[in-house]
């Protein structure tokens, strides 16, 4: 009776922990939902904001959040600074301005990228940033030290860094699809050494380098008893083994610089591709070696976006394309079930809580929808600053950073 309930209070705070944190790029199942309720629908120009904190610099990551921290990276429009940033929860007051990096001579950025486009990734007593081959760095978040670093890797990312790091039992993985060179990487959490990198082997079908490199963040699953790191690239998406790296299987796809991150539910994984005719695939996971003729579900050209990441709830699938027409697709079928134009540009990903939607502009526009078959539109909301970071959920709130600031939306 004894271990049951302690077995019992464990999961209870297991649960309490998962719901109060969001530690990475899209959230704590990385689908950017959240189990919160009472999310305002209206807010904006002092309307159910707590706090509003200027972030200096130029950085697209987005926030994550352990506890009362909130952190994210930036860096000086120079790319010569990079640094972390924390943020108290309750206060909007910053708690830690530490620079990571110097840079001497960085690469070209282009203007719509950042020198700080990755969102860390964060868990008790650690936040592990990275700004592609320009570094990647473990501080402890109570005192902002680092605790390691490594600045070894060698990529051209051309055009920036942008695919975030994520974290699978002691393992940090990070992709590196640069227009010079591919691989993934997979880092022991504690030390930073290397346990395992594999190079890309992808016939790309060109000699244009521009068209080899993709800023995507990668995603773990379990299915059927097997656990597969789900890696996009340029071309095509394989699927590895968390722990020695060791391809299970591949799909083509083609198309580029894909950035939403893949989801996995109904026995299906969704894949936003980045251009071609099969811009997103439904690939059934599994199998081994090339399944592109065999495991594809359906697949579509139609209004996918290539940044923002998309919304699966149930059976419902929910994106808004970079042109800022917004979808709902049956998740099994492909299906287009209700499409809408809001106007503006999108690459900030959507989020999910109480039945609500919430799609970011560039424009600085705000557009919240019902999770529904059917199109409703709750509030059209609007900020000084446009978005490209992608909102956190925690402690009923919305935490969404602008182009200059940090802001908490609560009723």
């Amino acid at each position: 009776m004894q271990t049951t309930l302690l077995t019992c209070a464990f999961l209870i705070s297991s649960q309490l922990a998962f719901a109060e944190n969001w530690p990475a790029f899209r959230g704590p199942a990385g689908d950017g939902q959240s189990a919160a309720t009472g999310l305002p629908a209206k807010f904006g120009n002092g309307e159910n904001v707590a706090w509003k904190t200027a972030i200096h610099g130029k950085g697209w990551s987005s926030p994550v959040v352990w506890g009362k921290q909130i952190w994210m990276t930036t860096a000086t429009e120079d790319g010569k600074k990079m640094s972390a940033v924390a943020v108290d929860l309750d206060s909007g007051k910053i708690i830690h301005d530490v620079v990571v990096f110097e840079n001497a001579k960085p690469r070209f950025c282009h203007p719509t990228n950042s020198y700080a486009s990755p969102t860390p990734v964060i868990e008790e007593g650690r936040i592990y940033v990275h700004f592609g081959s320009y570094g990647t760095a473990c501080l402890d978040t109570a005192t902002g030290k680092m605790l390691w670093s490594r600045r070894d890797f060698e990529c051209d990312h051309f055009r920036a860094p942008g695919g975030s790091p994520i974290l699978h039992r002691d393992l940090l993985f990070l992709n590196f699809d640069g227009v010079d060179q591919q691989y993934v990487v997979a880092l022991n959490k504690k030390t930073g050494k290397t346990a395992w990198r594999k190079k890309r082997t992808i016939d790309y079908g060109t000699d244009n380098p521009d068209r080899k490199k993709a800023y995507s963040t990668s995603t773990v699953i379990e299915h059927n008893g097997r656990t597969a790191l789900i890696s996009p690239a340029a071309v095509a998406t394989i699927a590895y083994s968390p722990l020695t790296g060791d391809e299970l299987w591949r799909v083509r796809h083609g198309g580029m610089n894909a950035a939403p991150r893949p989801l996995f539910a109904n026995g299906l994984i969704y894949l936003a591709a980045g251009g071609g005719k099969t811009q997103f695939v439904a690939v059934r996971p599994g199998g081994n070696g090339d399944v592109t003729d065999s495991h594809i579900a359906w697949s579509s050209g139609v209004g996918i976006p290539r940044r923002g990441s998309q919304l699966l709830l149930n059976n419902s699938l929910y994106m808004v394309a970079d042109n800022g027409v917004a979808s709902c697709r049956d998740a099994k079928s492909g299906k287009i079930i209700w499409q809408h134009r809001f106007g503006g540009d999108f690459w900030a990903s959507p989020v999910a809580a109480d039945g609500k939607l919430y799609f970011f502009s560039k424009q600085g526009k705000v557009f919240v929808v019902a999770a529904a078959r059917e199109f409703k539109q709750l509030a059209e909301n609007e900020f000084d600053a446009g978005f490209n970071s992608s909102p956190a959920i925690v402690e009923n709130s919305l935490i969404i950073r602008s182009f200059t600031h940090l802001y908490r939306i609560k009723k």
